[in-house]
Formats: structure tokens, sequence, C-alpha cells
């Protein structure tokens, strides 16, 4: 086995099963021997990496699908929102280490329950049960971040996704939003929803640098990446 860093911290491991080699995206357990939502942990030259599963972390569906760019490093401040049960919050975890920080916004109290079963291991979370779209609100916990990374789906995901990178967002930082076009307009064509929403981005000072559709992972879903520029 073998492992490759695509980006700082983001790795593909490459594994052997059955005579035949097949690669799988990690990150390196950040807790050794805790798994979070039943991935599996594998070692490599003596590390443990927990598999990164792209059918339940939409962030993952786009690294597999070919982005590279510079999204999440060790040390970075993440303000996530949409934070649900953890899944995603927690690889994101992993990449930042114990010198970065996230502020995982969820509204959800159920999803909240199980959040703050990961953050008792994973002491580099900070849960707010809030609503992303009022950022003022938790303005007295969350200090200014390197990257915003939005999956709420909510009819206006791009205007709560500027607000909050005016309130949170550094000039020149970078932020990721995953559109759910079902969320937004149930019977329009996803592709023209995902038009609108690009325009809004750029209208309200985001400069979109990739995106990708995430099938065969997520139906109807779209990611963009790209620098704020407030």
């Amino acid at each position: 086995m073998s492992e490759i860093a695509e980006m700082p911290g983001i790795y593909f491991v490459t594994l052997l099963e059955a005579g035949r080699a097949r690669k799988e995206l990690a990150t390196k357990n950040l807790v050794k021997g805790y798994s979070v939502y039943g991935e599996p942990l594998v070692r490599v030259n003596g590390e443990e990496y927990r598999i990164w599963i792209p059918y339940r972390s939409k962030l993952a569906a786009f690294i597999v699908k070919g982005f590279r760019g510079d999204f999440i490093r060790p040390g970075s401040r993440v303000l996530y929102l949409g934070a649900a049960q953890g899944t995603t919050v927690s690889h994101v975890s992993d990449v930042i280490g114990n010198t970065g920080i996230i502020y995982a916004i969820e509204i959800s109290s159920r999803a909240m329950t199980e959040l703050l079963s990961v953050t008792a291991k994973k002491k580099n979370i900070v849960p707010l049960l809030a609503d992303a779209r009022r950022p003022e609100s938790y303005m007295t916990n969350v200090s200014q971040v390197d990257y915003l990374y939005c999956d709420v789906a909510q009819p206006n995901q791009s205007e709560l996704f500027l607000q909050n990178a005016r309130y949170y967002l550094k000039s020149g930082g970078k932020g990721m939003i995953a559109i759910k076009a079902r969320s937004i307009d149930v019977v329009a064509d996803p592709r023209k929803v995902f038009a609108q929403e690009r325009l809004a981005l750029k209208a309200g000072g985001f400069k979109i640098v990739q995106e990708s559709e995430l099938e065969p992972f997520e139906k109807d879903h779209l990611i963009i990446y790209g620098e704020w520029k407030g």
C-alpha cells in the first residue's frame, strides 16, 4: 500500500485487494482508531488514514472528480455552513489538524446531537447550533476565516453564502458552495438553476475558479469554488 498527497493533508491511498490495486481518497486520522461514520481505517507506512467516501461527502466527490485547488490545508480557519452530523466536517478536521479550527454551523438540533459526539473527540471543531441565514447571530463565536464551505439546501443558497462571506471570509479567501438544484426550484432544468446561481455569486463579489457537477455521486448537484473579492 502507498499514499500520494494530492493537496496538503489530502491523500489518495493505493490499496491491494484480491491482488488488484485501487485508489481511495483519504485523510490522515487525527484521532487514531476513531471511525466517524463507518468509514474504513487503513494503515500505510505506519500512518492511519480514514477513507473519505465520495458517496457520503460532496466535498470528497468534488475532489474525486478532479478538484486540485487551494481549499483547506493544515492550520486553516474554516467556516462550515450546514455541518449536519459531521461526516465531511470530520475529514476537514483531519486536514487542518490541531493548529486549525472549524466553526461548524448547523440548524438541526437532532443533527447537532450527532455532531457533538464527533466534536467530543475532535477538539478543533467548534459546533454552533445556529441559522446560516442569520450570520450576525454567531458574531461573538466566529472570527475571520480563510475558507468558507456551504452545504445548505435552501432556496436562497447563494445569498446566504454571500452574506456569510461578507461577515467572515477574509479578502482573497477561498469559498466553496454545494448547490442542490431541486432545493432552489423543484421543476426547473438544473442547468438553468446553476446558471442563475453563477450569476448571483459573481454579482456578489465571488470570482469563480472551478466547478463540477457531482454525478454519479449526487444527482442535480453542482459545486462551485472560487475566490472572495468582496
